[in-house]
Parts: structure tokens; sequence; C-alpha cells
């Protein structure tokens, strides 16, 4: 694994906090603690892990997002909580792709499942489109299959749930697959960015939630098209995946997965037409296909490996791959020695703690690294 790293294990323990604090980078961090940690009997820096895994036996986690500050009191999920979103089922037929039906409430301190959030009926297939508005709702994307072979990935609506898991509305029009989803959280209204995996579009929906009642405003809008996608042997279909919105500079980065490349979308909150696959950030054989795409704190980005069929390496499995936003390469941490295992990633701020957490596809857990500290 090529690190890209100059660093070595001479760092005192008592300064590992200190020393990962310095060096900023997500992924630096997560290297400095395995470091620090190989030297010390105490383990601050130990990451919480749980299985994914509801009582239904669904597996195979793609979506992960954190319940926001002012998330409204009183519904099923609390700010600061995490909710994981599992794509595929587990019947006495075997592990069906595209046949999960539920999204699991995770506490991202213990490290433990506190319950489902939602549970469905099939088909469903939730993939990695997954978001927390602040104003109490929630989205859930869906690609679904109904055969024992997978063989008739099927678009699903992006799914509407209140804060207490109830279903509101579907949203079928301008999501044909939705497969990965960012959010421009304005409070009483939002804006829903959605790749499509069955025509390769990028989609803007406007929503509101005035006086707490979800509604879409106007048409979506189509502002990046032209992404290859097409179905996988391994990961059943492939396509413009995950998103990643810079509000600050209005720029949304997408993942093309089965491109194998990382695109920006200028002034993706305001434009009215398509912008193509926009303008071409990072290229470069780290990438295997990759599927979910976070902007880290120091600036970076950060796309999580999805290894399908047409872009696996068996020599670099499941690989979390930093870069700046000038394409530059940084450096890439493999979370699983088996292949697809990387899907959803985030960072967040919780209480004073920055926590970085990411789902394993393979073993249906999700690992989080508390960085810092107050």
């Amino acid at each position: 694994m090529d690190t890209n790293l100059e660093i070595t294990p001479r760092f005192k323990t008592n300064n590992r906090a200190k020393v990962a604090a310095g060096l900023g980078a997500t992924l630096a961090l997560l290297l400095v603690a395995q470091i620090a940690l190989a030297h010390s009997t105490s383990q601050p820096l130990l990451p919480v892990q749980a299985s994914t895994s509801p009582s239904n036996g669904d597996l195979n986690p793609y979506g992960l997002a954190v319940v926001p500050a002012g998330f409204p009191k009183g519904g099923s999920v609390a700010s600061g909580q995490l909710l994981v979103s599992n794509f595929n089922n587990s019947t006495a037929d075997g592990n069906l792709q595209g046949q999960g039906t539920t999204i699991v409430i995770m506490d991202p301190g213990t490290g433990t499942q506190t319950g489902v959030f939602y549970q469905g009926s099939a088909p469903i297939g939730f993939s990695n489109a997954l978001a927390v508005a602040r104003a109490g709702f929630v989205f859930a994307g869906s690609v679904f299959t109904t055969t024992p072979d997978a063989s008739d990935p099927t678009a699903g609506p992006l799914l509407v749930l209140d804060s207490k898991g109830s279903l509101v509305d579907s949203i079928t029009t301008g999501t044909n697959g939705p497969w990965g989803l960012a959010l421009n959280d304005k409070g009483k209204t939002a804006q829903l960015f959605v790749s499509n995996v069955f025509d390769g579009t990028v989609t803007r929906l406007e929503v509101s939630f005035a006086k707490g009642i979800f509604s879409v405003v106007g048409s979506p809008t189509t502002i990046a098209s032209g992404y290859a996608f097409g179905l996988d042997a391994a990961a059943l279909v492939v396509g413009p995946a995950g998103l990643a919105y810079d509000g600050k500079h209005d720029i949304l980065y997408v993942a093309a997965e089965d491109d194998n490349e990382i695109f920006a979308i200028a002034s993706a909150s305001k434009t009215t037409t398509s912008s193509g696959k926009g303008t071409l950030v990072f290229s470069d054989p780290h990438l295997e296909g990759p599927l979910g795409l976070i902007i880290a704190p120091n600036g970076d980005l950060i796309a999580a490996n999805a290894d399908p069929d047409a872009h696996e390496n068996p020599n670099n499995p499941s690989a979390l791959v930093e870069f700046t936003p000038a394409g530059k390469f940084v450096r890439e941490f493999s979370i699983d020695p088996n292949q697809g295992a990387a899907f959803a990633i985030l960072n967040a701020a919780v209480n004073g703690v920055n926590q970085f957490a990411y789902v394993d596809d393979f073993a249906s857990t999700l690992t989080v690294w508390r960085l810092t500290t107050k």
C-alpha cells in the first residue's frame, strides 16, 4: 500500500493525539493512530466497530449519514447518531443483491446498533444515496432486484422518511436509479443532488420543509450527464455514484464509478443546464471504481474504491484514496483485505469530536474513529 507518508513509530505515545491533529489529513490520522497503538498499552484511539446487520439478516451496508445538529427531538433518532442503509438481504435463497429493506441506527460513541430506523417491504435495495436534513427528514435511494440471480436491476424511488421513520413520499421524477446523494441544506428548504445509475446523469431537486411538511418544488434539473453506466458482474450496476457538495464554492464533486474518474460541477446550486461530465478533477491508477466520496476537514477529497468487476485490482483491495481538489494524489488506506468492501464514508464533528466513519460492505460492519477530542 502506497501511503506517501514520512512517519515512523518513533512518536511518543503521550503525544499521539497532538501528532494526529497536526498532520491534518484524515487518512494520515488513521495511519498515525495505528502506529501509536502498536506502541501503547492504553487505547484512546482505537475505533469502535459494530455489525450493521439487523435482526432480519440484511447485509451489505451501502449508505451512511449523520443526524445533524438541530434535528427535531422526539423522533426515532437524535443528533449525532448515524444511519446505515442495507443493500442485500439474507434468506434461505442466499445473500441477494438489491433486496435489502432496512436502515439501522448506530451509536458512534459506543459502536453499537441501537435499533432499526426503517424497515420497508421488498423490493427496495437501499443504495449509497442516504442523507439527513436538519428539518427532520431522511432521504434514501433504492435500486432493487426481484430474482434470485439479481438479473433484473431496477430503478427504485428516492424514499422520504420523517423523523420517526415513517414513509411520507417517494420521489420518482428525476431519480433514475438513485445511486448517490448530496444535500445542500438551507433549513426550511434544501437542494437534493442525485446521481442516477441508469442514465448516467446528476439531477438537482428543490424541496421544501415549510411548516414541517415535505414537498418537492418545481421540476428536477439535470446538471450533469454523459457518465458511463451499465451492468457489472461484481457490483450489479455501475455509474455516477458518490456526491460531495462544497457549499462555500458551490461545487458538486462526482465519483464516476464506471468512468473511474472524479469530476467537479461548478455553480451546482444555480446552473439550469447540464455541464456534461463537468471538469475532470482526478484520474489516477489508485482509483478502482470510486463509489463513496467526501470532502475531508483539510479540504482534500476522499473516495472509496468499490472494486467493481471492470476496475478491480486484486493487489489493492477496498482502498480509501485521498487527493487534492487540484488533482494531486496524497495517500491511500485499505480498510479490508477483500475486494469490494469500501462503500460509504463519512466525516462529522459531533459534540466537539471529529469522527471518521466507514462501512465495510464485505464484513457488514461500521467502523468509527474518534480522531480529536475537546
